[in-house]
């Protein structure tokens, strides 16, 4: 009676990577456009067998959801072929948002909770009628409640999934203008500064109008006895 031979149990790892493939690798993956091996190799201060790197990093790609491809001696990540018609369905389509869009989600971040009203007042013109309704479909805005004033009017906030879409742990990370300027991110000369205020900052300017209107209503009392003696 022969005795069958025993399947030896070794599990086999994969190699070890070096550092210089994951580094080649992470430049790929993080690149917006394909890369020349020369291109690469500016990056890496390196020209220590890139090429022989790629087609390792290839070959282990080979089989994955992601492949390493070269197209006209460029290299660059591309969703593997076979799964081309997966990846159609999942297709979204990215929007660019109008300047009014933008100004008004930078009102409700920065003087939240707000009204309909208090943001006309700060943007200086009235809602357009879909403003609104793109931040409720991006869930970057959502309605805080009522305003205890008369009308009740609706507040409005910012989301969880704005925060996470922005990469935000919290409201008050969000830079003030003055960082914003110092930043050189906006030009103070064409960006009207209450926009990027704060709840408080609203309070304060809604207390200091009250103040002007019983001031101006002082005054013209006066002026109308004056002229009555």
């Amino acid at each position: 009676m022969k005795k069958k031979n025993k399947d030896t149990n070794i599990i086999k790892f994969p190699n070890k990577t070096s550092k210089l493939e994951r580094q080649v690798e992470a430049i790929l993956f993080s690149a917006a456009e394909p890369l020349e091996i020369s291109t690469i190799e500016e990056r890496l201060k390196s020209s220590s067998n890139i090429k022989n790197i790629l087609i390792k990093i290839q070959a282990d790609y080979k089989d994955r959801g992601i492949n390493l491809v070269c197209i006209k001696d460029k290299w660059s990540f591309r969703t593997s072929e076979n799964l081309s018609k997966t990846m159609a369905l999942q297709k979204s389509t990215q929007r660019r948002l109008s300047k009014a869009t933008i100004e008004t989600l930078s009102i409700i971040v920065y003087h939240q909770p707000v009204t309909r009203s208090e943001i006309e007042e700060i943007r200086g013109v009235a809602f357009a009628t879909n403003t609104l309704e793109i931040l409720f479909e991006l869930d970057w805005v959502r309605p805080m409640g009522r305003k205890d004033v008369p009308g009740k009017p609706i507040q409005y906030g910012t989301t969880e999934n704005f925060l996470n879409h922005f990469n935000i742990q919290k409201i008050s990370d969000l830079p003030t203008i003055d960082e914003l300027k110092t930043a050189g991110l906006i030009d103070s000369s064409s960006v009207d500064s209450s926009i990027f205020g704060t709840g408080k900052f609203f309070k304060e300017q809604a207390s200091l109008k009250k103040e002007n209107i019983y001031s101006d209503i002082e005054e013209a009392i006066d002026q109308s006895t004056k002229k009555d003696e």
